[in-house]
């Protein structure tokens, strides 16, 4: 073997070390797809039932307040009935739902009671599936009180939990509490008359 031959042969060497490494790093690239992309997870449409209750059950006048710890519930409700003197109306909206606002807004629009699964009842816009970001759900409503939560959770924790205490016929108006009578005075006993002083006969 002659000089030149033994000289070119680590040449060659090398150049296939590094055509081998270069196959290498082409199999396994990291930014290289292995496979088919995975489809993006289909999100569930909750269906939309019937509400537990017709819209016309939560028409009226209403004292208003909200709570953000459960353990305030019942001094917020108290709360509530005493803001009859200005009290929040619901009023029925012009194709059957109710007119309330949605959070952050200063006009009341016409919102949709709408069931889910499970017995659910939210309030929110017609067209959106139940327990949407702006729809509030139905936690109580026995007819005097209607208790709402946010289903977004920055606005709930801004807002709180939406207290409803119904007001009487007059809304504003409360029964006022009877005033105490006056105690009467107590009877004194009449003094005794003093008999008239008779003067003795002249003689």
């Amino acid at each position: 073997m002659s000089f030149t031959e033994r000289s070119s042969l680590p040449t060659a060497l090398v150049f296939a070390l590094l055509a081998l490494g270069l196959a290498g790093c082409a199999t396994s690239n990291p930014f290289s797809s292995s496979g088919p992309e995975a489809p993006a997870p289909v999100q569930e449409v909750v269906p939309t039932l019937p509400p537990a209750f017709p819209p016309q059950d939560i028409v009226g006048r209403w004292g208003l307040a909200a709570y953000h710890k459960e353990e305030d519930r019942p001094r917020i409700e108290v709360a509530a009935a005493n803001q009859c003197q200005q009290p929040y109306v619901i009023a029925l909206g012009p194709t059957g739902g109710v007119m309330m606002h949605l959070a952050d807004h200063s006009q009341a629009q016409e919102l949709r009671l709408k069931g889910a699964p499970g017995g659910k009842t939210f309030v929110g816009l017609d067209g959106e599936p139940p327990g949407s970001p702006q729809d509030r759900e139905v936690i109580a409503f026995d007819g005097r009180m209607l208790i709402l939560r946010w289903m977004d959770p920055e606005v709930q924790g801004r807002y709180g939990t939406m207290v409803y205490v119904r007001c009487g016929p007059e809304g504003a108006k409360r029964p006022a509490k009877p005033k105490p009578r006056a105690k009467p005075k107590p009877k004194t006993a009449p003094q005794p008359v003093q008999p008239p002083i008779q003067q003795p006969p002249a003689r």
